[in-house]
């Protein structure tokens, strides 16, 4: 999509990223990095319909005679559209050589996280003047083993219907009410096991995939 926004307010987002300083091994830091500013130079130049234009004149009608203007450019990828399901998928494996390689380290996740930082300053549902898109965390996915073989294995938050989670879902309405993580019980769940477990076993898992919903 190609946009048009006002240079100066085009890399603002909803709420000062550079006051974060992220932790290193956490979502945070992940997001902080996925969502940072790049410069584009050298190979990596974008193509610009206008700088071709403007030094070679309308487009000609013969591909041969026609020549392409690459300029410098700056890159950063933002979130425009709040969801209202967050889900954060951890790349755990990396190339070694010509094998790939499970990632075992624990990543840092918080149970309630502010998406702010790495929103667009007009993010198209966040009302007017809110600094923080904050997210509860309901359910975590586990993988142990290798790349090779392994077992999956689930942690989910018991809690309360969100009906202004359901509103935003199916009618597109948002009001931000909470700030709160929802109340309730988290569970581990491996096949037909389920036991009851503390936050703080949720957290101390081996991430793979996140899940958070926006607290409304």
């Amino acid at each position: 999509e190609v946009s048009t926004d006002d240079p100066e307010t085009a890399f603002c987002t909803l709420a000062n990223r550079e006051e974060l300083n992220p932790e290193e091994g956490s979502v945070h830091h992940c997001l902080y990095q996925f969502t940072r500013n790049e410069t584009l130079t050298e190979t990596n130049k974008l193509l610009c319909d206008v700088c071709t234009q403007r030094h070679c004149g309308p487009k000609n009608n013969t591909k041969s005679e026609k020549k392409c203007v690459y300029t410098n450019a700056k890159k950063q990828m933002l979130i425009s559209l709040a969801p209202p399901v967050l889900t954060l998928h951890l790349k755990r494996f990396q190339h070694a050589g010509f094998n790939l390689r499970k990632v075992n380290r624990h990543i840092k996740f918080p149970e309630v996280i502010d998406l702010a930082p790495f929103c667009t300053a007009k993010c198209k549902n966040v009302a007017e003047g809110n600094t923080k898109v904050l997210y509860s965390l309901y359910g975590v996915v586990e993988h142990s083993g290798t790349m090779r073989s392994g077992h999956y294995t689930a942690y989910v938050k018991m809690r309360a219907m969100n009906n202004h989670l359901s509103d935003l879902v199916l009618r597109g309405q948002s009001q931000a009410l909470e700030t709160e993580p929802v109340k309730g019980q988290w569970f581990h769940i491996s096949d037909t096991h389920v036991q009851p477990v503390s936050v703080s076993k949720v957290l101390s898992s081996q991430a793979y995939l996140l899940f958070y919903e926006r607290l409304l």
